[in-house]
């Protein structure tokens, strides 16, 4: 018998003073059978790296053809397509035919680099394309902080992020591989 996705709600105060964006995002996350605290904690970053009022969580890694977040226009073309993880270069081409701008977050650490060092060279046509890596020890600490229900404060300044849970906080350096042009 399948197992059922975990509810998860979220409370999500976004500072970003690169973007001069300040705002409390009310999420309800469905977190995957599959999907580790590591990935779902991941995911919440890479929303607050894009927080915008028209962003989305999508159905994830239930859906192949949908990214894990999306920002559609008025008219609904996408503006923003967000992935985390490893994707193939046939996702990577897909997704840059597909919408305006692409942000891939790999983690995982030293597979994470074996798979850049793998498709880098074919994405220096995409100019849509941005790849931000999330350091693993970090991320490791990020899901330390995974709960049913959390209340979140996220602060963006110079390329680092933190994230702030009750008494606990989580600094993450951005190591960015590829920028969009």
């Amino acid at each position: 018998m399948a197992q059922n996705a975990t509810i998860y709600k979220v409370e999500l105060s976004v500072s970003d003073m690169d973007r001069h964006y300040y705002e409390t995002h009310k999420l309800t996350i469905a977190k995957h059978p599959s999907e580790t605290d590591e990935r779902l904690m991941v995911r919440l970053v890479a929303f607050a790296l894009n927080a915008h009022e028209h962003l989305e969580m999508t159905k994830g890694l239930s859906t192949d053809d949908e990214p894990d977040i999306w920002q559609k226009s008025l008219s609904g073309e996408l503006d923003v397509w967000v992935t985390l993880g490893l994707p193939s270069e046939k996702i990577l081409r897909q997704s840059c035919n597909k919408a305006a701008k692409v942000l891939v977050y790999p983690y995982g650490g030293r597979t994470a680099e074996v798979w850049w060092d793998k498709v880098k060279n074919s994405t220096t046509r995409f100019d849509n394309l941005a790849v931000v890596n999330l350091p693993e020890g970090d991320t490791k600490a990020l899901a330390e902080l995974a709960g049913r229900a959390m209340k979140l404060q996220v602060m963006i300044q110079d390329g680092e992020v933190t994230v702030n849970l009750e008494e606990a906080l989580v600094t993450l350096t951005l190591d960015r591989w590829k920028t969009a042009a």
